[in-house]
């Protein structure tokens, strides 16, 4: 019992998960703890997702149903805007007041008066409306209703189009209509809509106060923060520190502003926002992920608590799991560590029905086993000890035998290896003679194919030089008729030349004709007119005749410079094919002499072929008694290798066999030392 209380004690010291137990405590507090942690956290993670999901939505639609309250806010003043640039009496006077060129008159300045008297109402009509301004198309002011504030050209304009009547919503600050970040307003070309003639721009300006009252009435939930930017991520207003102009903390990309509405998280903060139809502003609204997940945090609460009681609890099942497995375990440990120091006298004598009792039992067979087996080996050694002495002699007497004729063996094998390197190189000159023999008859039989083909492409290029020689003859008649055919042709474009040289004649007689004419028409005043366009009708035929007559000249003579070329060339070449001729004639003669050449040749190289075929039947006869005088020798050899090695192996077999001995009775006398060390 001490012995396995020390063996516990030193596996707990060495290293804890050593220990069965140990492993046992570790694994059922992981398990346990990790099962309830993971759920815990789970329904944790799932119950955040949930409430953050049904917040975004209702987020989305608080948002939604502000928008709606601001798009009547918007549409509010559109409605004004829309009053003024339709109304008829104030597109007169702006009409009057473009045509009236003296700025500085009393005219100007009584039409001016009247406009502002015909905006004053509209803009009373809305409290909210802090001024009117209206700006001719140059940007110069006609008239301002309220408190508007100095307006100024920063390129805004140009997001009016003349062409459209639309309206554009604009934010203050420095590079919009005016300085004052406190101030929005909504723009719109005044375009008549009969004449369509552009009279400016009209201006309608509202306090940002108004549009926070609206603003006022959105609410998100605690901690929530609510504001309006427009497409530059600059706040047009928002609640608590944020001023309008500043830029947004949140910042919309621009796949987000291409959608009316969404909600994503960022920063630990949820954001929601909706598009307006009207200004084109965005209502965005944000609220701390903390205060929509404050009820989710009492299952996080609850978890925590539930890992420690199941900790406990595993803490709990570990230890009976040591006292019911380890303890047991270690004891027969204890046992097995005697039996390796050879007390194999010793029992454990477990009583239960379980795997560990059964293990018990096990042991106590295995250990009755090794006892027997020990006592059995014990007289097994004597007698092994005993044939290891004989067995010794015997191989030395053996050893020595065997030396004796690996001499004799190696001797024959001598001679037998120089019998069978005569038979190989006589073997070798025989085989290197056959394939010379072989490359003669490939060779023979090579060039007397390529004969036969050199024969028959002589006979082809003999027809096919009989058929050019028919060709080149026809093509030198051909060109024989074209010389005749362009001398032919050349005179009828000289005989064209004469007839063009009569026709200018004819034309000149005919100007001198008409100028006549002209003459006698202009001496007999008015009763010569119709003479006189009959004269003019005639010059102008004349001159047109004259040109046609020039034009045909001038293709007449591009057409005698061409055939004069041509029969250039053709007087050129009829000296080649005269050549041509004469060298496919040499040319065929040399091909029959060729073709009569290679019938000797072949019939030659025939007979040379049969001289070779009749050298290589000998030779082959020579090759195969060669071979067979170096299969003899090479198997003379073979079988005095094989005597050799046999001999060389039986003597070291012999000289093994002697060692081995020897190592039999050392390791009999071993087992026997080994064998004493057991208590049986």
């Amino acid at each position: 019992m001490n012995f396995n209380r020390k063996v516990l004690h030193r596996i707990r010291k060495s290293n804890p998960l050593r220990s069965v137990g140990s492993k046992l405590f570790i694994i059922f507090f992981i398990s346990i703890a990790a099962f309830v942690l993971v759920v815990g956290m789970t329904s944790y993670s799932i119950s955040k997702n949930v409430i953050a999901s049904n917040a975004s939505e209702s987020s989305v639609e608080v948002l939604e149903m502000a928008q709606i309250n601001l798009e009547y806010f918007y549409q509010s003043f559109e409605k004004v805007s829309k009053q003024i640039v339709t109304n008829s009496e104030i597109s007169k006077y702006l009409t009057e007041i473009d045509n009236i060129e003296d700025k500085a008159s009393f005219d100007h300045f009584s039409k001016v008066s009247k406009l502002s008297e015909k905006v004053m109402p509209i803009g009373l009509s809305n409290s909210s409306i802090k001024g009117i301004s209206i700006m001719n198309p140059k940007g110069e002011l006609l008239t301002v209703f309220g408190s508007a504030s100095q307006i100024k050209d920063t390129g805004w304009t140009k997001n009016l189009d003349p062409l459209q009547t639309e309206s554009v919503w604009l934010q203050g600050g420095p590079d919009s209509f005016t300085n004052s970040a406190d101030v929005i307003a909504i723009a719109r070309r005044f375009v008549d809509a009969y004449t369509l003639v552009d009279h400016g721009i009209v201006v309608i300006e509202i306090p940002v106060k108004e549009l926070a009252k609206e603003m006022s009435k959105v609410t998100l939930g605690n901690g929530n923060q609510v504001m309006i930017v427009d497409s530059h991520n600059t706040i047009v207003q928002a609640s608590e520190s944020l001023e309008p102009g500043m830029p947004s903390p949140i910042q919309l990309s621009t796949e987000q502003q291409a959608m009316d509405k969404d909600s994503f998280l960022l920063d630990d903060h949820l954001i929601a926002f909706s598009k307006s139809s009207n200004s084109g502003w965005y209502l965005v609204g944000t609220i701390p992920t903390d205060s929509l997940i404050q009820g989710a945090r009492q299952i996080l609460t609850n978890t925590i608590y539930m890992c420690i009681g199941a900790a406990i609890l595993a803490i709990l099942i570990g230890f009976l799991m040591i006292r019911l497995i380890a303890r047991p375990l270690v004891k027969l440990m204890g046992f097995m560590g005697e039996g390796a120091n050879g007390n194999l006298n010793i029992r454990s004598n477990y009583k239960s029905k379980d795997e560990i009792g059964r293990l018990g039992r096990s042991f106590d067979r295995m250990m009755e086993e090794i006892t027997n087996l020990v006592q059995h080996t014990n007289h097994s050694a004597h007698e092994v000890l005993k044939t290891a002495e004989t067995l010794t002699n015997a191989s030395r007497t053996t050893a020595l035998a065997s030396r004796e004729i690996a001499v004799a063996t190696e001797q024959i094998s001598g001679g037998a290896a120089g019998l069978a390197t005569e038979s190989e190189k006589g073997s070798e000159l025989t085989q290197q003679i056959a394939d010379k023999m072989r490359n003669v008859i490939e060779s023979n039989t090579s060039m007397s194919e390529a004969a036969h083909e050199v024969r028959l492409s002589s006979e082809q290029g003999i027809q096919n030089m009989q058929h050019l020689n028919t060709k080149t003859e026809a093509a030198d008649e051909m060109i024989r008729s074209m010389v005749s055919k362009v001398d032919h042709l050349n005179k009828s474009t000289q005989s064209i030349v004469k007839i063009l040289d009569m026709l200018h004649s004819m034309t000149k007689q005919t100007n001198i004709l008409s100028l006549n004419a002209s003459i006698e028409a202009a001496r007999a005043g008015s009763a010569g007119r119709g003479f006189k366009v009959v004269a003019d009708q005639i010059y102008q035929l004349a001159a047109e005749s004259r040109e046609s007559i020039d034009i045909v000249g001038q293709i007449t003579e591009s057409i005698q410079n061409g055939i004069q070329d041509t029969v250039q060339v053709l007087a050129s070449a009829y000296p080649i094919f005269q050549e041509q001729i004469d060298a496919v004639k040499e040319t065929s003669a040399i091909l029959q002499k060729v073709q009569g050449n290679m019938g000797n040749f072949i019939g030659q190289l025939s007979s040379a072929s049969e001289s070779v075929a009749d050298l290589n039947q000998s030779q082959s006869v020579l090759s195969a008694a060669m071979m067979n005088v170096s299969a003899v020798a090479e198997e003379a050899l073979a079988t005095s290798e094989e005597v050799a090695s046999l001999s060389s192996e039986q003597l070291t077999v012999s000289d093994n066999l002697v060692q081995l001995s020897e190592q039999l009775e050392q390791l009999s006398d071993s087992l026997h030392q080994s064998l004493s060390r057991f208590r049986v």
